[in-house]
């Protein structure tokens, strides 16, 4: 396989990394720090620490690939690491665009964009009910959760008499 390959497959296979990390990690034994980031959404009030609990996550993470690399520069055998810490690093760096830049609006992310608005707005689910969906760049939003929002929404419209 070609490092190109590699480097490919490692990005794509670290959304359901990414996923699993979230709804079990983050949701499990990390949610003492994930907990951070939950209490703030929509994006930063003026005044907010600009680092949350929750970033050491992705520092956590960014260090174990950093061995890897390391090791595959290293490490006779392993220089197959380097192009699949490419590829993580690739899907990293996408990820704090769009999530921490686009969605939270915590890195400068200019304009707007259906793309990235389609999935804000299933981050948005996973924030308003802290559940699924867990994924980030292929968010997977169940029926269940559709449907949990759209009569929370119905219910709202009725209270506030806006229907």
């Amino acid at each position: 396989m070609s490092a190109l390959a590699v480097v490919v497959a490692a990005f794509v296979v670290m959304e359901p990394v990414t996923y699993l990390a979230h709804r079990y990690v983050m949701h499990g034994l990390g949610r003492r720090l994930h907990r951070s980031h939950h209490r703030r959404w929509p994006g930063r009030t003026e005044g907010e620490p600009f680092f949350e609990a929750n970033d050491a996550f992705p520092a956590a993470f960014a260090g174990v690939v950093m061995v890897a690399m390391a090791a595959g520069f290293n490490v006779d055998g392993l220089g197959v690491l380097l192009p699949v810490t490419v590829g993580v690093t690739l899907y990293g760096l996408a990820y704090a665009l769009v999530h921490d830049g686009y969605i939270h609006q915590r890195l400068p992310v200019p304009g707007r964009h259906a793309a990235l608005d389609r999935l804000a707005e299933a981050h948005a689910l996973h924030h308003r009910f802290g559940g699924e969906p867990y994924g980030m760049l292929v968010p997977i939003v169940p029926a269940s959760v559709r449907a949990r929002a759209e009569a929370a929404d119905e219910r709202q419209l009725t209270r506030t008499g806006r229907r």
